[in-house]
């Protein structure tokens, strides 16, 4: 069992990253959020529909860049247009609107020359926003993002944040995992730390505290607060006085695009 006694309430409307060590259960807390692993036990409500397993509707997901396989021979146009399936029915093909809907994001997201491009050809960056725009032509209602900022550089990743910070302006839910802790402080209202159980939540200036991000990762941290800023690093005496354990790592489920 990955976790269990867990009682998280996420209000609509709410910006907020999740984060913890590898093998915390954070990617599985998620794909309970989805509904593609049902609960062992309790109920998830999602968007005031109790799923427990069944999948959640009005739910957009940006996997792991890692977890793709690269090798599947697509365009970013027919990547984006995978998230239009449900709106399709039981034609095979887009029409003109599922494809003027998805160029439309497409430019949106400031990627429209790429539409023809295959999607491996693409920078870290680039992959991200043409999932991005995947999630968002099914005009969901809460977007979940794993590990969104991962792989990328400083720059890309202020950008993806400031990108959401928009969707969330304009209504959506937006629920992250990351390891980056001084992005979420920069730029999250909202934080979760967890480790197989919610250690705190709350405003990343209020809950980001050497004692609570060292009983989250279980090991020493340190927090730097100057001029209204957060630095957070691993103090270096990490894991000196921390008692090891054992975690399970979190299957590595590849997304085929």
């Amino acid at each position: 069992m990955v976790f269990e006694g867990l009682d998280l309430s996420i209000p609509r409307g709410l910006y907020t990253g999740i984060v913890g060590p590898s093998g915390s259960g954070k990617t599985t807390l998620l794909k309970v959020i989805l509904g593609v692993v049902p609960p062992a036990a309790g109920d998830v409500i999602v968007a005031g529909q109790r799923i427990n397993g069944g999948m959640a509707s009005r739910v957009g997901y940006v996997p792991q860049l890692e977890t793709v396989n690269w090798n599947f021979p697509v365009t970013v146009e027919q990547v984006v247009l995978m998230g239009r399936h449900r709106q399709m029915g039981w034609l095979p093909c887009p029409s003109r609107e599922d494809r003027r809907v998805a160029l439309d994001l497409l430019e949106h997201l400031g990627i429209r020359q790429y539409a023809d491009r295959q999607i491996r050809a693409l920078s870290g960056g680039e992959q991200q926003r043409v999932f991005l725009a995947r999630a968002l032509i099914s005009r969901p209602e809460i977007l979940i993002l794993d590990e969104p900022t991962s792989g990328v550089d400083l720059k890309t990743q202020h950008h993806i944040l400031h990108l959401l910070s928009q969707l969330n302006r304009e209504g959506v839910t937006i629920i992250l995992t990351t390891h980056d802790l001084n992005s979420v402080a920069r730029h999250l209202p909202w934080v979760i730390c967890f480790n197989r159980s919610i250690v705190a939540q709350g405003d990343p200036q209020e809950v980001f505290t050497s004692a609570t991000l060292s009983r989250t990762y279980n090991s020493e941290m340190v927090v730097v607060r100057q001029n209204g800023l957060l630095l957070i690093a691993d103090s270096p005496a990490a894991g000196s006085h921390y008692g090891s354990r054992t975690v399970r790592v979190e299957d590595d489920d590849r997304d085929p695009v």
